[in-house]
């Protein structure tokens, strides 16, 4: 029986037909000579005690496991401390947001009930990240006290939160903060410390940006500006400067942008027809050993009609998508984190900053049109210090509109630029692949 390609205005998925899988092969560390790991190069030989941080943020830190901070951790966390401004760029996975957490901590003073820390994001997933790395690394300190604000939830409950409890950090999406703020709700004249995660998006739309305009100029004018992204443009960092003291900036930049992509992680392409791509996913799912994956798709419509697919054919999984409630988008993403499932689909909502410890692989159903995204997409996988495996779909037909999207640019053009951008070679996805290469041990 032969698939029928379905037309290709709306955002439907191709037809799956069985008979058209072929079953790729996965070979064990011990079928051939073990890959030559390549390591983790920036990983610093000193500890985290070198920072001489209070012994209570030490404990957390060896709780989590944590042995050596990285590369970026070594640079920022020492000059964090001491109150310089930092505008940090450096590759997904190697742990920017513990920067901010542990030098914040460090500094904290919780005597008395005031707000004394702003950290404003693009995303409430990555908002409700950030206060669970709060809870994390100030596990003992217990008169700390974090709090998340965020849009989808009913503002009543944010007005009551405040009125029963000062937190000492808030973290939050800007329009949420901002409204808080102009209501009187949340008090900023103590704010010591202003930090922007993903600082690239926040800046780059003009409602965020004006946003976080204002709740900065509530804030007082002597205090410590941080900044992190995996990617910013010359334009962005200039941008992002203004809002910083020059005479106190450190700028880092872990390696330059051709070297963004993440060590550890195998990335490889399959050249395939739109129809082809859902047996071509169930196949290496089958084949492959995973801890978690991410499927990344372009719309919600195709996030919920692959998952109907993939349960059909007994992969059990979540799907991510802005059509969801904040309440069931977080149910899912909590979901996914206690590995209650393995297998997540997901537009690019997922794609930024969301840290899933356990993810080793990603699959571009769907391809981005922009490098940037892509390695936002990748960088979920092989997080710092592990292995990872991307695979990305490169269609020779996929359509240019899909529902309401339009596209201008063709799969094999994206591949192409995200090759020149990072300087690297994405190679075909091969029949057979050696477990050791994408599973850490």
């Amino acid at each position: 029986m032969s698939t029928k390609h379905k037309k290709n205005d709306d955002d439907e998925l191709a037809d799956f037909d069985e008979d058209l899988q072929t079953k790729p092969t996965t070979a064990s560390a011990g079928d051939k000579k073990a890959a030559n790991s390549k390591g983790y190069s920036s990983v610093n030989s000193s500890g985290f005690r070198d920072f001489v941080l209070k012994p209570e943020i030490l404990k957390a830190i060896v709780d989590c496991g944590f042995e050596h901070p990285s590369e970026v951790q070594h640079e920022c966390i020492p000059q964090a401390m001491i109150g310089s401004d930092v505008l940090c760029q450096a590759k997904s996975g190697m742990g920017k947001t513990a920067v901010f957490v542990i030098s914040v901590l460090q500094q904290l003073e919780t005597i008395e009930p005031k707000t004394m820390c702003v950290i404003l994001c693009h995303a409430r997933e990555l908002a409700y990240q950030i206060c669970q790395e709060f809870n994390r690394f100030s596990k003992y300190l217990p008169d700390v006290r974090v709090k998340s604000f965020i849009g989808g939830i009913n503002i009543k409950t944010h007005i009551e939160q405040l009125k029963s409890e000062t937190p000492h950090v808030v973290v939050g999406t800007p329009g949420r903060v901002l409204q808080l703020a102009k209501d009187g709700h949340l008090k900023l004249g103590n704010v010591k410390y202003f930090i922007v995660d993903e600082c690239d998006k926040v800046l780059e739309s003009e409602e965020m940006r004006s946003d976080m305009q204002e709740i900065f100029k509530k804030t007082p004018k002597t205090k410590q500006v941080m900044m992190f992204s995996a990617t910013l443009s010359t334009e962005m960092r200039l941008t992002a400067k203004k809002f910083m003291n020059p005479s106190s900036l450190m700028e880092v930049k872990v390696d330059s942008d051709s070297k963004l992509t993440l060590h550890g992680l195998q990335q490889y392409f399959i050249l395939l027809k739109e129809e082809e791509k859902n047996g071509k996913l169930l196949s290496w799912l089958d084949a492959l050993e995973f801890n978690q994956v991410v499927i990344f798709v372009r719309t919600k419509n195709r996030a919920e009609k692959l998952k109907d697919i993939l349960e059909k054919n007994g992969f059990p999984c979540l799907t991510m998508h802005s059509d969801m409630s904040q309440d069931e988008r977080l149910k899912q993403y909590q979901s996914f984190k206690n590995f209650e499932k393995r297998i997540m689909i997901s537009t690019d909502l997922l794609g930024r900053g969301i840290d899933i410890q356990r993810v080793n692989i990603v699959f571009n159903y769907d391809m981005p049109d922009e490098p940037d995204s892509y390695l936002h997409r990748v960088g979920r996988a092989g997080r710092f210090g592990t292995k990872g495996l991307a695979i990305s779909f490169i269609s020779s037909d996929m359509p240019s509109k899909i529902g309401s999207y339009e596209r201008t640019i063709n799969d094999q053009e994206v591949l192409e630029n995200i090759q020149k951008r990072f300087e690297v070679k994405i190679k075909e996805m091969p029949t057979q692949i050696d477990v050791g290469t994408y599973m850490t041990s």
